[in-house]
């Protein structure tokens, strides 16, 4: 099943939608190569997707363990390299602190969402630090 289609739409931008909702998300490229910064490159959208995962995961982890989940905030930094031009590192903060869950139970949401597809993904080929306040 197709999940998503892509348009160019000039100047270093695209359109990506998502086949199931029709939901669309731009790019642009980056200002250190060419572009604008104006949307998410697509770079931005792997860090960015490493974060949407990691607290989905949580979220279906505390959902099926009925455990409450109600807050989840992430910031992401992404680390480029040259030669080739790749993602090197990405780090990723974040705040669970809403939850009020005991010692052991964030142990286990945590390790679920470290877990999650996009990091196993990119283990290996990508540096990934993880910060969970």
């Amino acid at each position: 099943m197709k999940t998503a289609s892509v348009s160019y739409l000039g100047n270093l931008r695209t359109e990506c939608t998502h086949l199931a909702s029709g939901t669309t998300i731009l790019t642009d490229a980056p200002l250190d190569n060419h572009g604008k910064a104006e949307a998410f490159s697509p770079t931005d959208l792997v860090a960015t997707s490493l974060a949407s995962c990691v607290i989905t995961i949580m979220g279906i982890y505390c959902q099926s363990h009925n455990i409450p989940f109600v807050a989840a905030e992430a910031t992401i930094e992404k680390h480029m390299v040259s030669d080739p031009r790749r993602i090197a590192k990405i780090v990723l903060d974040l705040d669970l602190s809403g939850n009020n869950w005991d010692e052991l139970t964030k142990k286990k949401v945590i390790a679920a969402g470290k877990a999650c597809p996009v990091a196993r993904t990119l283990e290996g080929n990508v540096s990934l630090e993880f910060n969970i306040h």
